[in-house]
């Protein structure tokens, strides 16, 4: 405790009220502070309302149809499983608020309780007025500032292929293929070198692998700016293109060869396959049909889930609900033209139920306070990596076409049998991982050592039956795009590093080209 007269400072009512009770009337019951709080909770609490709006409406609009089909016995049985497990669901995301309000009441608390006696006693510290200030500050910056950050930073997030900067070089009813031009002014592509075809996630969009591209920070950009050939497959707008809507895993296995047919005649040579989360088992599912055959002799896979039954967040979640309603059709959109897409949305939203007691929106409020609060800065600036993934996640979400949908819920409801059959058949025929390897595809797999999405066991599933290169990686789940594809990072991935000497993608990449020669 300082040493200090505290009865002859609480008794000055110069500093009681200057600096004890006016900032308790300031910050407490300020009516602009007040509002700050309501409006930024309600909008953390609306971001997560609205899909649930949706899925009730889709659960409505199917169990109309199901309940004429069961007898009134499994209906109501059905329903009890599912009021269990919203139960549970609840139940998980209550102790996560509990557990986090306690720790985040004890941080806020002994806060209090030092700005208390650095009021009474003047010292180094802040003193309430200025805690309750900041605070006022902080609310302001979550209700107002920070949301208008997140908007203003979508014009440096992506590619945004709309500007030109990139050339269309092929082109399906359902893709675009794209030459991604180099950020470094410096460089000039090396058309002699092997070329890459980037397969972003259906899920994910490929705007997340041009995370910050004028800051060195995209994965696409990271090959481009080696001056390796680098093509990145992106998808049509599913709300304006019907042969989108209703595509099969067939229609992406043809449309990848006619890219890799047109780049191989481009190029002289096979090129890489390089697929990134849900686009690395789509791709695994598109060499093992056989139908590239000759066109493709390289693959990377980034934080992939190639046996999704061993992610192990999500492979639980889906395995703890009723099996009356681990259905896609619950999530099935109908479009106004009839087709019937899953909706992105409630595709994110379900990743955030899987992890209600660490991503409920009370808990993301309060977590995104403790962020944005000054401590002791005098200048406060956004976090411009939290503004573009949350730029990333409000505002990058589609569509995903149902077919597409269908080939991830298998793999997370059924495991890679023993004999390397996957759980997806296509063109009416049986899909067997080992094909990769007798077709001697050189494979590198990349994976986050803290990913809490796509676990090491999902991603390293293919360990089971053949050698593939490994290269572990620092950090979670998009890591890789976002922190590592800095080339000045500890990670960059055109580096080797560890005891192990692990090559990142860039470097595996640009290793396979002198391979070729």
């Amino acid at each position: 405790m300082k040493n200090c007269n505290l009865i002859e400072n609480l008794i000055n009512s110069d500093l009681l009220y200057k600096d004890f009770t006016s900032p308790i009337i300031d910050g407490l019951n300020s009516a602009k502070a007040v509002q700050n709080f309501w409006v930024g909770l309600i909008n953390y609490m609306n971001e997560f309302i609205s899909p649930l709006i949706s899925a009730s409406n889709y659960f409505g609009a199917v169990e109309n149809l199901k309940a004429l089909e069961k007898s009134p016995y499994e209906n109501v049985e059905s329903q009890l499983d599912l009021l269990r497990f919203n139960l549970e669901i609840a139940m998980k995301g209550f102790n996560g608020v509990l557990t986090f309000l306690n720790d985040y009441s004890n941080r806020e608390r002994q806060e209090l309780i030092d700005a208390l006696f650095n009021t009474i006693c003047p010292g180094e510290g802040e003193t309430l007025k200025n805690v309750f200030k900041n605070k006022a500050e902080t609310l302001n910056r979550i209700a107002v500032e920070y949301p208008k950050a997140i908007f203003e930073v979508g014009t440096e997030f992506g590619f945004h292929f709309e500007r030109g900067h990139h050339d269309i070089v092929a082109e399906t009813d359902r893709f675009i293929l794209y030459k991604v031009s180099p950020t470094d002014k410096g460089v000039r592509v090396d058309d002699a070198l092997k070329p890459v075809i980037v397969i972003p996630p259906y899920v994910l969009g490929q705007n997340i692998l041009a995370f910050l591209p004028h800051e060195n920070r995209s994965y696409t950009h990271a090959f481009a700016n080696q001056a390796i050939p680098t093509y990145i497959r992106v998808l049509k707008t599913v709300s304006d293109h019907d042969a989108v809507q209703t595509m099969e895993g067939e229609d992406d296995v043809r449309d990848l060869k006619y890219f890799c047919e047109h780049l191989y005649k481009r190029h002289g040579q096979p090129v890489t396959l390089n697929g990134y989360c849900q686009g690395g088992f789509i791709t695994v599912c598109d060499l093992a049909t056989g139908e590239l055959d000759g066109l493709v002799d390289t693959l990377i896979t980034c934080v992939a889930p190639i046996d999704g039954s061993k992610c192990t967040g999500l492979a639980q979640f889906l395995k703890g609900l009723p099996a009356r309603y681990n259905d896609l059709a619950y999530g099935g959109k109908t479009l106004p033209n009839g087709n019937i897409v899953a909706d992105g949305e409630l595709m994110s939203w379900v990743y955030k139920l899987k992890s209600i007691d660490t991503e409920s929106p009370v808990v993301s409020f309060f977590r995104d306070l403790i962020m944005l609060s000054q401590n002791g800065q005098r200048e406060f600036e956004f976090n411009k990596t939290a503004t573009a993934l949350n730029y990333w996640l409000k505002y990058d979400k589609t569509d995903i076409p149902l077919g597409i949908t269908k080939m991830s819920f298998d793999s997370f409801n059924h495991p890679i049998e023993k004999d390397g059959t996957l759980p997806v058949k296509l063109f009416g025929r049986k899909l067997n991982i080992k094909r990769i390897k007798e077709k001697n595809i050189a494979w590198l797999i990349c994976y986050g050592e803290n990913d809490d999405l796509v676990e090491a066991p999902s991603a390293l599933a293919p360990l089971n039956f053949m050698d593939v290169e490994v290269t572990p990686f620092p950090k979670g789940h998009v890591a890789i795009a976002t922190s590592w594809s800095n080339p000045n990072s500890a990670y960059g991935l055109h580096k080797v590093y560890g005891e192990r000497k692990h090559r990142g993608p860039v470097r595996f990449q640009l290793d396979q080209s002198v391979k070729n020669r």
